[in-house]
């Protein structure tokens, strides 16, 4: 069997009559309760180990922004990215088996919790977002370092973040380790925007990422990065008084979240390099 995903493809049943066709047991499911995209994922034990296996959601499900190809069409470039790149902090893409929902993407499992928290609960000291916020600088920043060096490879290959915020971020308080998920909607650019309001969260958004026609490139992943740093080390702003990262980190946050993408580090591997400085 080795690492892949050991089952084979039943374009004929529907995910969870699939996973129950291999026996697998589900433990969690992750559906429009939890998230609005219109996929249906869910974590499973199956062949002695934990995978986590996403669909595109059911094909008549009106609800969701995408319509069900659109969803199946992500799918297929989460897919792509995932080929194109072995991170620590990604996880491995183990197979593609069919369903009758279109392809499921079953993944390694990865462990911990996911750093995302409702803007009524963000506050919520019980949150893991607070609890990640709330632990010492320097275990923030390796787990912000693990963020830009993705990044910095993802960029070397050309992709383009795009709403990436801490909805894609996982973490596990006992391990230590930072995992970043669900980058489905990364593109190769540069790119024009357009749509004007783009998808993702506003305190990680570029001000390019409100303007239609304007170029989305990699400068625009280096802003996304800064508001990371800004939203772990800061309070979600720019201000110095309330970073609590170093010097060169806070110079590093100051010079990539500039409005102006001219302004900022024109590379992620420049930021960073004034990250580690």
């Amino acid at each position: 069997m080795g690492d892949a995903w050991p089952f084979e493809s039943r374009a004929d049943l529907s995910p969870a009559d699939y996973l129950a066709w291999v026996g697998a047991r589900v433990f969690a499911v992750f559906d429009a309760s939890t998230q609005d995209s219109g996929n249906v994922s869910f974590g499973v034990e199956a062949a002695g180990r934990r995978w986590f296996l996403k669909s595109a959601g059911h094909p008549a499900d009106p609800a969701p922004h995408l319509d069900h190809p659109a969803r199946v069409a992500l799918l297929a470039n989460a897919a792509r990215l995932a080929g194109s790149l072995e991170h620590p902090a990604l996880p491995r893409l183990r197979g593609e088996p069919a369903s009758a929902w279109g392809p499921l993407l079953a993944y390694d499992w990865a462990p911990g919790e996911l750093l995302h928290a409702p803007a009524a609960r963000r506050a919520d000291p019980a949150s893991a977002h607070q609890r990640f916020r709330s632990l010492p600088a320097d275990e923030i920043a390796i787990a912000l370092d693990t963020v830009i060096d993705v990044h910095v490879r993802l960029c070397a290959l050309g992709w383009v973040a795009c709403d990436f915020y801490d909805g894609a971020m996982i973490y596990d308080f006992v391990g230590r380790r930072l995992t970043l998920v669900d980058l489905d909607t990364y593109r190769q650019g540069p790119f024009v925007n357009e749509m004007g309001r783009m998808f993702g969260s506003t305190r990680f958004m570029a001000p390019e990422e409100f303007r239609k026609d304007a170029v989305i490139d990699e400068r625009t992943t280096v802003f996304t990065l800064g508001r990371t740093i800004s939203n772990f080390l800061g309070d979600g702003t720019l201000d110095a008084a309330a970073f609590r990262g170093a010097d060169a980190q806070l110079a590093a946050m100051l010079g990539a979240c500039r409005p102006a993408p001219d302004e900022r580090f024109q590379s992620v591997a420049e930021l960073a390099a004034a990250w580690r400085r």
